[in-house]
């Protein structure tokens, strides 16, 4: 699958980051990044079945690969136009893949990020979360899930609102835009094939309760 040849053309993209470049090198990138993204999804997939029976997953553009140019049109967004991380994402019901449960990853030159969860909420999700999180329970919960995993050495993202919500006074859990647990890793692996994934699967493994707990969430939408 991926070889140091896939690494190393992320680092030419951040040295000739245009899109002249890019097409005048377009067999390379299929060669050393596309195809070999394809058959990880569709090997990844089967793994994660063993997981979560009813997980989604498509070896297509834009659905679990993402484009390689980036949208440059948003604001704020950055404006370089091909990227130099490839991700990809699994995830569970029927919803915008983004704003559904997921298994996610990307690899850079620098580095393998491993996440499960929302990472953000568009307003749909962040509703049916604080639903969610109302109930004191369900709030215990997500909040014992939290603790086991990040005993594990696991990471949960930053919180993105500084105050209270209304009705939430204390609620620590009210203060985040998204919900996932995410770990880093040397992006070497990604050139060992079976290491990666039985990394990657024992990593998903020890996460899955928070996609369980998300995907709960996301039945509310």
């Amino acid at each position: 699958m991926f070889t140091k040849e896939s690494l190393n053309f992320l680092k030419k993209i951040e040295l000739n980051n245009n899109k002249e470049w890019f097409e005048a090198h377009k067999n390379e990138y299929e060669k050393v990044i596309l195809n070999p993204s394809r058959l990880f999804v569709d090997e990844m997939g089967e793994h994660l079945m063993a997981l979560e029976p009813t997980i989604n997953y498509s070896s297509k553009i834009n659905k679990s690969l993402f484009r390689i140019y980036r949208d440059t049109r948003r604001m704020g967004a950055n404006k370089l136009p091909i990227k130099t991380r490839i991700g990809m994402i699994f995830w569970q019901g029927g919803g915008k893949r983004l704003q559904s449960s997921s298994f996610y990853l990307h690899f850079s030159a620098y580095e393998l990020f491993v996440s499960v969860g929302v990472r953000w909420f568009e307003k749909p999700m962040l509703d049916a979360y604080r639903e969610t999180i109302k109930d004191e329970q369900k709030r215990e919960k997500l909040q014992k899930i939290i603790d086991e995993i990040t005993s594990k050495g696991y990471k949960l993202i930053d919180k993105g609102y500084k105050r209270y919500p209304k009705g939430f006074k204390d609620v620590e859990l009210s203060l985040y835009k998204g919900m996932a647990t995410y770990t880093i890793l040397d992006p070497k692996i990604v050139t060992d094939e079976n290491k990666l994934i039985e990394t990657l699967y024992k990593i998903y493994e020890d996460m899955l309760p928070m996609q369980q707990f998300m995907y709960e969430v996301s039945l509310k939408v």
